[in-house]
């Protein structure tokens, strides 16, 4: 295979949540590591340009990867957009159903015949929240033999994409606008009953308004209870680069795993790296992620993972949420892997 060396520069993009990409960056091993090869890193998330920023969600930029929340990838790649899976990385957090203490509902079983409420965005880009909270909502009733269609499902309409949210005044100057604002904004006015949330955003929203929690289950023993968006996350590369360029998708996936490592012997800096990335407190953080966050922000592609992307997959199709359904195994690609072994072994 000839390989395209005249490659200059490479995108990339990752959400703002735990990641091994997002710790790499800060602690400047993916610029150091890129730039020995003579390829600058260019942020989609940060670029001023509509266009390049909505590959974020889409992933239409050739030389490009993507380390986040696994919706946005699943969708584009059902769409036929050419991107290969090179890595998973699983580190949970807080996920609940929560209510007002007033509505009366102490427990799961109370949710029967109660209004869930959804925030719905406008069509466009993969509506990534409501895939969320409805496999939230899935999860928590399963536990109790329960289905979505014990519940009421309301729909909250959201005016604006998650692209307009990076623009304008509104942001007062903040990276990201408060998630479950919405939400929580029908639960108050009593539109609907429960809602779902997540993360340190959630957490925090949660602690802010005093909620009930009805049932929380982000670190739930069985793993098919917590996957969801985030749980586990997935790094994406397009065609291009996974093509032309596995050695880089190799070194890539090579300073991660260091990143990770340097981790595992940090816990306080990763406590604090996490809570830059999250805009949180590091007491929010540590809530949200538990005591052992250092411990799990590894990145791997065994058997278990993988399965684990193609169960949500299969609920995002169930649901709807995806152009069509598509193979797993047939978009994971292990020749990274098998480069850094070889290396290994050398």
């Amino acid at each position: 295979m000839t390989l395209n060396n005249t490659i200059s520069q490479i995108w990339y993009t990752r959400c703002p949540v735990p990641t091994p990409v997002g710790l790499a960056m800060q602690l400047g091993l993916l610029d150091e590591a890129f730039a020995r090869e003579g390829i600058t890193l260019n942020s989609i998330i940060d670029s001023k340009d509509r266009t390049i920023r909505s590959s974020h969600f889409n992933h239409h930029l050739s030389y490009s990867f993507r380390h986040g929340g696994n919706v946005p990838p699943i969708r584009a790649r059902s769409e036929g957009n050419p991107t290969r899976l090179v890595g998973i990385t699983w580190t949970d957090e807080f996920q609940a159903i929560v209510t007002l203490p007033e509505r009366g509902i102490q427990t799961t079983r109370d949710l029967v015949g109660r209004r869930f409420g959804v925030a719905r965005r406008p069509p466009g880009i993969v509506d990534f929240m409501a895939a969320t909270a409805l496999k939230g909502l899935v999860s928590a009733l399963s536990l109790e033999g329960l289905t979505h269609e014990d519940v009421e499902i309301v729909d909250i309409p959201l005016a604006d994409s998650v692209l307009d949210n990076r623009e304008g005044p509104h942001l007062y100057g903040l990276r990201n606008r408060q998630a479950y604002g919405p939400e929580m904004a029908a639960l108050l006015r009593g539109e609907v009953d429960a809602i779902y949330v997540k993360g340190t955003p959630g957490i925090g929203i949660a602690n802010l308004f005093a909620v009930h929690t009805v049932t929380e289950f982000g670190f739930h023993p069985d793993p098919k209870i917590r996957i969801n968006s985030g749980s586990p996350r997935i790094l994406t590369v397009d065609d291009k680069l996974a093509e032309e360029r596995p050695d880089l998708v190799a070194r890539l996936i090579e300073t991660l795993q260091q990143a990770s490592a340097w981790a595992e012997t940090h816990p306080e800096e990763v406590r604090r790296f996490v809570a830059r990335e999250v805009g949180a407190s590091e007491e929010v953080v540590a809530a949200a992620n538990g005591p052992e966050l250092h411990k799990h922000l590894g990145i791997g592609l065994e058997p278990e993972l993988v399965d684990a992307i193609s169960h949500y997959k299969d609920f995002l199709h169930d649901w709807g949420f995806l152009a069509r359904n598509f193979d797993i195994e047939a978009w994971v690609d292990r020749r990274p892997w098998a480069i850094l072994e070889t290396r290994a072994v050398a």
